[in-house]
């Protein structure tokens, strides 16, 4: 018989192969994409030399989130992560919008950054421009992820922190070299711009994003090998690591950068012009990197929804069945892959943007919510026991909703069709 948590959750016939370091190391990669090779320029366009605090207080009001999300995880041990939380929390029907709206925002974002990575590509080979070569670069790039987490949870994590690891050294890289460049020469002159209110927030909405991603790696954690007590560790020390990232990047980039310099690569001309043309072509090796990184770490996390789904009984048994020998959800995971395949060919997806935008804050704010409901439901369940939870989770609901007034809501027709979606599977399955 399979284990069940307190809450009911299971995850029959997998592996508990995940274990502290290398659930930290797929939040870290769950979090890290190609946003950072672009995103300092824009926030400092915003703020200017304040850029670095504007990183410091994103990171700061994500922390709250982070936190109320560390107390929820920490009573589950099964796969599913903010799906399996809203379900318990708040019942069925919210738990299927939520897990809808995270499953189609990954499905998107994979796609999106599939494309990503074949332009990337094109700066050192043009041919992949050419649509037989760029279906070919694809299917083989999709496809080599698609075997390596078929064939096991090990293999797939392993990969992931490697991929973790490689983009790490270039960041690393740059900013030592920039840090140090910074200590022998006297930083750009960079105007602050007069920013009011609504420009710290957009600043904060963009920075906020940059800081998401970690929920995915709640997802296996019916693979993890002590969930309750690591998805906390893993989340703060996650946390922890990309703040000093974007802190050390952004302080950089305005310290090196002249504020004419309006590049949409900042991290290439700092590496560009602190170590030359080496430096610039690392930080675009790095670029490929992240991005296949990123790729890595949602096949892992992704097709679990849908296995999660399954095993609730809120979606076809066939996507809950695991592998007699891998042990791995394997129809999950192939229908994620083909799903990504069909989706990267398909188009550019610029719609993710809004999708992921509004869905990412509205989970956020239910997960936030969660955190007194799951201490009614069941008292003294959490590993991890926040101190006021309430302020936390109140705080947490305030900075999603003052955030949600910063996006734009023009292009979220996805968004409807997806609560629609969500509203068909609750009415087909509903109990």
């Amino acid at each position: 018989m399979p284990q069940r948590d307190q809450l009911g959750t299971t995850s029959e016939g997998l592996v508990r192969a995940i274990g502290r370091w290398s659930l930290v190391a797929l939040t870290v990669n769950s979090i890290l994409g190609s946003g950072i090779f672009g995103l300092p320029s824009q926030v400092a366009d915003k703020v200017g030399r304040l850029s670095p605090w504007a990183v410091l207080l994103a990171g700061a009001a994500m922390g709250v989130i982070i936190a109320c999300y560390g107390e929820v995880a920490s009573q589950f041990s099964g796969t599913g992560g903010t799906y399996i939380y809203c379900r318990a929390a708040f019942g069925q029907f919210t738990g299927l919008q939520v897990g809808w709206m995270m499953m189609l925002s990954r499905l998107t974002a994979c796609a999106a950054n599939a494309n990503l990575l074949v332009i990337y590509l094109g700066t050192f080979w043009p041919q992949v421009a050419h649509l037989g070569v760029r279906f070919a670069i694809v299917t083989l790039l999709l496809g080599i992820l698609l075997i390596v987490n078929y064939t096991g949870v090990r293999s797939g994590t392993l990969v992931s922190n490697i991929f973790v690891i490689g983009k790490m050294v270039p960041l690393a890289i740059v900013c030592l070299v920039g840090a140090y460049f910074l200590s022998t020469h006297a930083a750009v002159p960079w105007p602050t711009p007069h920013a009011g209110v609504r420009t710290w927030r957009d600043a904060l909405l963009l920075l906020f994003f940059a800081y998401g991603g970690y929920e995915a790696a709640m997802n296996p954690l019916g693979e993890a090998r002590n969930p309750r007590r690591d998805a906390p560790f893993a989340l703060f020390t996650a946390l922890a690591v990309v703040t000093l990232i974007y802190t050390t990047i952004q302080w950089v980039v305005v310290g090196v950068l002249p504020a004419t310099a309006h590049t949409d690569r900042p991290l290439a001309e700092v590496a560009r012009l602190v170590m030359g043309s080496g430096g610039a072509a690392l930080v675009a090796v790095g670029a490929l990197v992240s991005v296949y990184g990123y790729l890595s770490a949602n096949f892992l996390t992704g097709p679990r929804m849908t296995f999660a789904f399954a095993e609730q009984g809120d979606f076809p048994r066939v996507f809950g069945a695991v592998h007699p020998r891998f042990k791995t959800p394997h129809v999950s995971i192939v229908a994620f892959a083909v799903l990504c395949w069909v989706l990267a060919l398909a188009g550019s997806f610029t719609w993710n943007v809004t999708l992921s935008a509004v869905a990412r804050l509205l989970y956020y704010g239910a997960v936030c919510a969660a955190v007194p409901a799951l201490r009614r439901k069941q008292p003294g369940a959490a590993w991890l026991r926040l101190p006021a939870g309430w302020l936390f989770a109140g705080a947490g609901v305030l900075i999603c909703v003052a955030l949600l007034s910063g996006v734009d809501f023009s292009g979220s027709v996805i968004l409807l069709v997806t609560i629609i979606i969500g509203g068909l599977n609750w009415l087909a399955v509903r109990k």
